[in-house]
């Protein structure tokens, strides 16, 4: 995932796109690998683009698509692709139809797209995202960038949902470290992750998390670290799967 915008790097607005977007990818067996965060600025958003569609099967990009001088995304991924920027006509149709007689030249920006990438459907405002080899660029805005979202996912090829598996101790740690080090080497094939945290009515609380397509492993490692946390004389608590 590439997060594109200054408004995130300086704290204005808080992204929620990540937690959506990995959620919805998980559901359908696909694992987010990697997540950047990049200024308005071309030659970063550029780079960005190349090295993780490289790197990477899928490539989701948010923010700048906008009818503004900032929103320059669009152009930077055809940049990337080494294409030109085109006036896409179905969009161009579907927003002069929206807007009507308050249609602008700023706002058929938003018609705007690299050559040759196809769209994808706004729902909600109109105006489209769109798909360039395997980089999928949509709204910043979380409930335009959900929207366009749903209308990708389907087209998406993935495998089977990761599955999550969780367990809370009063435990710190630095106490279970050692032992879940050896659990995770047996099961390698699930990712074991530890998370601890303060409450006050509680105090210190570690919850252990386990993710992988096999729900009979993550059964298998669960009730090995139970059995870790209660021979360590912890408390053991269910909690509902992430």
């Amino acid at each position: 995932m590439l997060i594109i915008g200054n408004e995130i790097l300086s704290g204005r607005t808080q992204d929620k796109n990540l937690a959506h977007l990995a959620t919805k990818l998980n559901e359908a067996g696909i694992r987010l690998r990697e997540v950047r965060v990049v200024p308005d600025i071309e030659a970063e958003i550029v780079d960005a683009v190349n090295a993780l569609r490289a790197k990477f099967d899928y490539v989701f990009t948010t923010g700048g698509i906008g009818p503004t001088h900032d929103d320059i995304t669009t152009a930077c991924i055809a940049k990337a692709f080494g294409v030109a920027v085109i006036r896409h006509p179905d969009a161009e149709a579907a927003l002069r139809a929206h807007y009507a007689a308050e249609i602008n030249e700023a706002r058929l920006k938003m018609a705007e797209v690299p050559e040759g990438a196809t769209l994808i459907p706004n729902a909600i405002s109109v105006a489209p995202g769109f798909r360039m080899g395997n980089v999928f660029t949509m709204a910043g805005v979380p409930r335009i960038m959900q929207a366009m979202l749903d209308a990708i996912i389907p087209h998406l090829e993935g495998g089977a949902t990761v599955l999550s598996a969780n367990i809370a101790t009063d435990l710190l740690e630095g106490t279970i470290a050692a032992g879940l080090t050896e659990i995770q080497n047996r099961y390698m094939d699930i990712d074991i992750g530890s998370y601890p945290t303060y409450e006050s009515a509680q105090g210190y609380r570690t919850t252990l998390v386990l993710r992988s397509p096999d729900a009979e492993r993550n059964e298998a490692a669960r009730s090995e670290i139970e059995a870790l946390i209660l021979s360590l004389g912890g408390l053991v608590v269910a909690v509902p799967a992430a």
